[in-house]
């Protein structure tokens, strides 16, 4: 039975490892956005004062 034989699996897990370990971090880190974001403080509204007929 071939599927037992853990010579050719083993080189085959070892070395994908190494390209998601490896190759891949460093191509993903490499992207350069086309503008630099910029931290937004939000603007709340202040909800008008709430008259109370019954008052």
């Amino acid at each position: 039975m071939p599927q037992l034989n853990p010579s050719p699996w083993f080189a085959i897990l070892v070395f994908t490892w190494l390209v998601f370990l490896l190759y891949l971090p460093m191509k993903v880190m490499g992207h350069t956005y086309p503008s630099e974001q910029t931290a937004q403080i939000p603007q709340f509204d202040q909800p008008d004062a709430w008259l109370w007929p019954w008052l």
